[in-house]
């Protein structure tokens, strides 16, 4: 996958992990959705962690810094230049 596809499918993975956490707030003995929520936190790890080694960190806070302080390199993932592209009606 290239950049803009691993980020399309963690922005994805992320948004069932957020919407999923919010159901298990009022549903906590939900064994599938906890064991859905589970497979979709390790996918999105896989994808973060793949992108990272490729691309460089997302967040400053949930990397090593393996080549000194790589965070303030350009382009950060908010600059508009950096987003992903999604034509309109897609969604």
């Amino acid at each position: 996958m290239n950049r803009d596809e691993l980020l399309k499918s963690l922005s994805s993975l992320d948004f069932m992990a957020v919407d999923l956490g919010l159901y298990l707030n009022t549903h906590p003995d939900d064994c599938e959705a906890v064991d859905e929520y589970n497979r979709i936190i390790k996918a999105a790890d896989k994808v973060r962690m793949k992108y990272e080694e490729e691309y460089g960190p997302l967040c400053s806070f949930r990397s090593y810094a393996r080549d000194g302080w790589s965070w303030i390199d350009n382009p950060w993932p908010w600059n508009a230049c950096f987003n992903v592209n999604i034509e309109k009606g897609a969604c």
